[in-house]
């Protein structure tokens, strides 16, 4: 068979590959089978990659072997790293491993352009234009993946922000957009120190647009770098003239656009916003004027008035993941359906530090997808409910965001938990969310706090059930 037929078929296979591998990750039933999918996918890209060895040219063979070792090279420590902390990963630390396999995507592809343009392999208006804007994308994705990955990991807690910080930023994305329109209006044909300063204005730009940016907006960061990365694979796909990593960067690209979209509309705030706005830090809020106090209650009482429920809807969040308390939260959720009780799991958009963190890390521990509900699907139930619990959430079920036109989250939708009959809140203490913004439904008239680690809360519940079962 010709070499390019069996390239291009390859590389035609490998993008449909993942598209219904992704096809496939829309669902919590088929997720990890399309995982699975478009990882052959990507096995049989790169292994299509080595095909074009068997076409070079007699100029290009005393360089080959020298380039197979350090493709090969590269294989081996990208997959034994990539094995490595994919195996020992908690899931705590999850969010922080895809912002760096982001960060990872979006520097490949900024390597890729500076190959291309630093060897004057690019020629032609569109391959240049491309090339530079994947540069300029694929760089910022790389560092400001890097500091949200510090963010999230607590190895940067502060945010950078000033006066004239927009101004600054703005200039510099002028700045960067006049250095690329420069190299492509002279086909590429400038010194290499400008290209070293184009990148690294844009490693600079991404750390610039990212630590102002607050930890309760880290899931859409996420996202939106996810998008970034994979359209810049796309665009560094078409300067090479590469199928497969153009089908599979605009995938990836649109595929984390409309995800970006989402998870801010479910924040009722555009991406600009959450870009360019001060939300996500310490708010200044006068948190006076929230009547009532905070009620602590036992665990174990708790967990034997849930025993005596109909139904029991439970809001999970962070400090669920923090505590790991997920398999013991199951064992509670078991034991009140044997007792027939009817129990529900309320998802938010943005809980977590990633989106979908609270679904994963359910499924993680058994919990079948039946009960698990997207906030839109069972707002409407929680004032059906008997007790609503909520473990590790904070700024996703408070009420002010429904009535406090005050509130810097105003307007954001969150779970109607204050709607049920009897609230409880699993918290290892009384501090703010991560907005900074004090909830007030933990004051509220029908709310109990239940202080302490939510796994040792959990254990306590279980154990107060379990009491009740062996008293009969």
């Amino acid at each position: 068979m010709n070499t390019a037929l069996l390239i291009d078929s390859s590389y035609f296979i490998a993008a449909f590959l993942f598209i219904y591998g992704l096809k496939r990750m829309s669902s919590p039933l088929t997720a990890r089978s399309g995982i699975v999918v478009a990882g052959w996918g990507m096995v049989l890209a790169v292994l299509a990659s080595f095909l074009y060895t068997l076409d070079v040219n007699e100029a290009a063979k005393p360089h080959l072997n020298t380039n197979i070792v350090l493709a090969l090279l590269a294989l081996v420590l990208g997959l034994g790293w990539a094995w490595r902390s994919g195996k020992k990963v908690a899931m705590t630390e999850m969010p922080q491993m895809v912002a760096l396999y982001n960060g990872m995507g979006g520097g490949a592809a900024a390597a890729i352009a500076a190959i291309e343009l630093i060897g004057y392999k690019t020629h032609g208006t569109v391959s240049l234009s491309l090339a530079v804007l994947g540069g300029l994308i694929g760089a910022m994705a790389l560092s400001g993946s890097l500091i949200a990955w510090a963010k999230l990991d607590g190895r940067i807690n502060g945010t950078l922000r000033f006066s004239a910080l927009q101004l600054v930023n703005g200039s510099l994305l002028l700045v960067l957009f006049a250095i690329g329109a420069y190299i492509v209006w002279l086909g590429g044909a400038v010194e290499w120190p400008l290209f070293a300063l184009f990148f690294a204005l844009a490693l600079l730009y991404g750390v610039m647009m990212t630590m102002p940016i607050g930890g309760a907006d880290m899931p859409v960061v996420i996202s939106l770098y996810n998008a970034f990365t994979g359209l810049a694979v796309g665009f560094e796909g078409y300067v090479l003239n590469n199928p497969a990593l153009m089908i599979a960067g605009m995938v990836v690209g649109s595929a984390g656009s409309l995800l970006t979209l989402l998870m801010a509309k479910a924040m009722n705030r555009s991406v600009a916003n959450v870009l360019f706005s001060n939300f996500g830090a310490a708010s200044d809020e006068d948190d006076a004027d929230i009547a009532g106090s905070q009620k602590p209650i036992d665990a174990a009482d708790a967990g034997i008035n849930m025993r005596y429920a109909s139904k029991v809807i439970i809001a999970p969040g962070y400090g669920l993941a923090v505590a790991q308390a997920q398999h013991k939260l199951f064992e509670l959720v078991k034991l009140l359906q044997d007792a027939g009780v009817e129990v529900k799991f309320a998802i938010h958009p943005v809980a977590g530090r990633m989106p979908g963190h609270m679904n994963v890390l359910l499924a993680e521990a058994g919990v079948p997808y039946d009960i698990i509900f997207d906030m839109e699907d069972i707002n409407g139930e929680f004032k059906e409910a008997d007790v609503a619990i909520v473990i590790g959430a904070n700024d996703t079920v408070n009420p002010a965001a429904r009535t406090n036109k005050s509130s810097p989250i105003y307007g954001m939708p969150v779970l109607n938990v204050d709607m049920a009959k009897q609230v409880y809140v699993v918290k290892r203490g009384q501090g703010k969310g991560y907005s900074g913004v004090e909830n007030a439904l933990f004051y509220a008239d029908n709310t109990q706090m239940v202080y302490g680690d939510a796994q040792k809360v959990m254990v306590a519940m279980i154990q107060a059930i379990k009491s009740l079962a062996g008293g009969h």
